[in-house]
């Protein structure tokens, strides 16, 4: 596996992230990277937790800012290495990660080793398991077994965002809704009795279902219920016993973890539900006077999190496709680093291809 080098583009360097293969549950190999790219850096204190690594500056200044990503993905797709593509005249590295959310950990990365006279104190955090069950969040676990490394006065999570300041997240709950049957062979049917139909009311409600978009301190946050899996079956000649629909519901954070709960098991009040994932309720970052000082220099107009909450009338994400990040050449990529320092460093460049 080549090793990263920080004298590239930002760009080149969410390459070289997004083709070191990091599903989730597998990220010691990138993790070991950024450790070692850390590790020439005289100006910051490092630490690693597993494979959630923390770098800090300590320069004494009156404030300090968390800068944080995850380094872990979905499963690939026949999507890696990655590769450049020209929709419509427009540039796209593509590949999985590109998007969710390398290229943010490479702008943190290439700043955190070349930043080395912020404006305010920063802490760098590259973190694992952010794809999968809340409880092996290496954030998570971070913030319960060393929370004095993630303290701050604000905090920044390099998601996607356009380019744009997004200012909240919706919280995040998965749940297995359970219908009941009996067994018989498919020859006679009219024995059994088929859990997979059972399911059909299971659909129609998610079918139908209007989610909301609630509006908290200013921004509109659109909540979503979606069927994300569905199993059931014993063979193609048996009638089955058990379907569960897998159900993912992202919520408001005016909407506390037990009401989202709450909800969940009144809709589906007849079935048999699971709790199975249950993100900590998303409380308010930080004050209006610190957000505004951050949001003025970065010239961004604030929005809710186009992952999770959306404003209505907000563009589409980064690109037309999931998994691609789009590559502009006549502009600079617009960065919200103006907060940080006075100088212009190189991971600023832009985002062309060189």
């Amino acid at each position: 596996m080549p090793a990263l080098d920080l004298t590239v583009s930002s760009i080149d360097l969410t390459r070289q992230l997004c083709d070191i293969e990091s599903v989730s549950g597998d990220e010691q190999r990138i993790a070991d990277e950024i450790w070692r790219v850390l590790g020439g850096a005289a100006h910051l204190d490092v630490f690693r937790d597993g494979d959630a690594l923390v770098a800090r500056t300590n320069l004494g200044r009156a404030k300090r800012v968390v800068i944080a990503g995850h380094i872990d993905t979905v499963p690939i797709n026949d999507n890696v290495p990655t590769r450049f593509e020209t929709i419509d005249g427009t540039d796209y590295l593509w590949g999985r990660g590109t998007v969710d959310m390398k290229a943010g950990c490479a702008v943190a990365l290439k700043l955190a080793v070349e930043l080395d006279e912020p404006a305010v104190d920063v802490t760098w955090v590259w973190y694992d398991h952010e794809e999968v069950s809340d409880a092996l969040n290496g954030l998570g676990r971070l913030a319960r077994q060393q929370p004095e490394l993630l303290a701050g006065d604000f905090a920044i999570l390099m998601e996607p965002s356009n380019s744009s300041v997004e200012g909240g997240c919706n919280g995040n709950l998965r749940a297995e809704i359970r219908t009941y049957g009996l067994r018989s062979h498919s020859a006679r049917s009219w024995i059994g009795d088929n859990a997979i139909h059972k399911a059909a009311p299971i659909l129609d409600l998610l079918a139908a279902y209007e989610a909301r978009q609630v509006e908290v301190d200013g921004l509109v946050y659109r909540e979503g219920l979606n069927a994300v899996g569905i199993t059931g079956g014993v063979a193609g000649n048996v009638i089955p016993d058990e379907c569960m629909v897998h159900v993912n519901y992202r919520f408001a954070p005016s909407r506390s973890t037990d009401e989202a709960v709450a909800h969940i098991r009144e809709l589906f009040g007849e079935f048999d539900v699971t709790i199975v994932d249950l993100a900590q309720e998303p409380g308010r970052a930080s004050t209006p006077h610190s957000r505004k000082s951050f949001w003025r220099p970065s010239e961004a107009k604030p929005s809710p999190n186009t992952a999770g909450p959306t404003s209505p009338d907000s563009p589409a994400s980064v690109s037309p496709r999931s998994t691609t990040v789009r590559v502009t050449r006549s502009r600079p990529m617009q960065t919200t680093n103006a907060s940080l320092s006075s100088r212009s460093p190189s991971a600023n460049e832009g985002s062309g291809r060189g």
